[in-house]
């Protein structure tokens, strides 16, 4: 039997030798073997080439490389998570970031179980339903929140939240579209814009984005923007109550919003999600006010009356009168994007919708809401108590601290290094947020309490 010669390739040292061996037969219970002298090959070892990177001949996004560092709240829990690692036994209060805290009510949380054990069911089982949401919520949403404001079910377009909303807007208007915000404003109306194209660079020395309109809202001017010295853009991103600063525009001013946006031929994006914690007789909707519908579209959701903020549901109205300057229907185009980008809400978590607006339903979610309404009040005495000028509470979940001449991320800095409460830094919010911050009021009382309590030891 002879052994062939074979090669052996390694990033290791190796070698290899050729042998014949010659066996008598295999019956025979003595057998005589003759090896022959070995002739030893020599193997030059070679390092194996460095691994490259590869890369593909896709050019990354423009548009993404001008966004600044991180979303804003992923940046805040990167800091957080920071500080715990620095300080490991610290208690750390989280009233930052605007997440409910307290559970959904049972009756809610009952339909929602109740339909998903139906789809084990032959005759419970559904699979895709409506892009554009059940009816029977939608009808419930239109008697619900917009009564007699002459808002029809076939108007409102259920979904995933709010926030998905705005970005599936954005892909509606395109990237030509011109933009205003409330400055400060919710990040997600300006990163969007950025995400589309429809910005320039950032300009570090103002802390702007080109091409966007930004509505400064300052206590002098009751946060509501001057709109005699505001430039002409084709879509006005307005909140109310607002975010970050808690306050309401009043019926006056969106009367002033909606002729400012006639005058201009503009479309109004308005944003409604904090509109059940409304404690004034301010609008609940800018369809209460007359022609809105000509001119405006409106978006909100059901995470911070329900505590859907994981669960995700929400919706946009947008009224048939609502055309572009050929006479297109927006409504008709917002379709074909919803049908086109989004297979409809969880039929589930729809259910669990339309319980939250039955009698028992609404109460519950009052109940939840009127909770957080107390913490907002307890915070805003505590800052009030320490000499702070303190906005909004009122009419949202949201605390606006005010600290004269000092960086709103050195003051998150120094609340969270010295009491370990996490806060949000106003300027976060657009350029007109510096000098504030945002305390959330969605927390456990017990941590409320204790937050307040660790404010009064660092600001006495």
């Amino acid at each position: 039997m002879a052994l062939s010669q074979a090669s052996i390739a390694s990033s290791s040292s190796a070698f290899f030798a050729q042998t014949a061996l010659d066996f008598k037969s295999r019956t025979s219970r003595a057998q005589t073997v003759a090896v022959p002298a070995k002739t030893v090959g020599v193997c030059k070892c070679v390092a194996a080439p460095e691994k490259t990177e590869y890369k593909t001949q896709v050019n990354r996004n423009a548009n993404m490389a001008k966004l600044q560092a991180g979303y804003l709240f992923p940046e805040i829990a990167r800091r957080r998570n920071a500080h715990l690692q620095k300080h490991p036994d610290a208690k750390i209060i989280p009233l930052g970031i605007g997440d409910t805290t307290e559970p959904i009510p049972e009756y809610i949380t009952s339909a929602m179980a109740k339909r998903a054990l139906a789809m084990s069911t032959l005759e419970g089982y559904s699979g895709y339903g409506p892009e554009q949401g059940e009816k029977p919520l939608r009808v419930a949403i239109a008697k619900t929140f917009y009564g007699d404001l002459g808002i029809e079910e076939d108007d409102i377009f259920v979904s995933d939240g709010a926030k998905c909303d705005i970005s599936r807007l954005q892909v509606l208007f395109g990237a030509d579209k011109t933009i205003a915000v409330q400055d400060p404003s919710y990040p997600a109306y300006v990163d969007s814009s950025v995400i589309m194209g429809q910005t320039g660079q950032y300009q570090k020395s103002v802390q702007k984005f080109g091409n966007i309109e930004y509505m400064r809202c300052t206590p002098d001017n009751g946060f509501f923007p001057d709109l005699s010295s505001t430039k002409r853009t084709d879509i006005i991103f307005f909140c109310s109550p607002n975010n970050p600063t808690g306050s309401a525009a009043t019926r006056e001013q969106l009367t002033q919003l909606v002729k400012f946006a006639k005058d201009n031929g503009s479309i109004i994006v308005y944003d409604s999600a904090y509109a059940m914690y409304m404690s004034d007789d301010n609008p609940r909707s800018i369809f209460e006010i007359p022609g809105a519908k000509d001119v405006a579209l409106e978006t909100s959701s059901f995470s911070k009356y329900a505590g859907f903020t994981g669960v995700r549901l929400g919706w946009t109205v947008v009224p048939k009168q609502l055309q572009y300057s050929d006479g297109f229907q927006v409504a008709k185009d917002f379709n074909r994007i919803v049908c086109t980008c989004f297979n409809g809400a969880s039929t589930i978590i729809q259910a669990g919708g339309l319980a939250c607006l039955q009698p028992e339903g609404l109460k519950a979610m009052h109940g939840v809401i009127n909770f957080y309404k107390e913490n907002t009040k307890i915070i805003m005495e505590t800052f009030n108590s320490l000499g702070f000028n303190v906005y909004g509470g009122t009419n949202a979940p949201y605390v606006w601290v005010h600290f004269p001449g000092q960086s709103s991320w050195d003051v998150f800095a120094e609340i969270l290094e010295k009491t370990h409460v996490v806060t949000t830094p106003g300027s976060g919010f657009g350029p007109g947020g510096e000098g504030f911050i945002r305390v959330s009021a969605f927390g456990h009382r017990e941590n409320i309490l204790e937050a307040c309590k660790r404010f009064k030891q660092l600001y006495k």
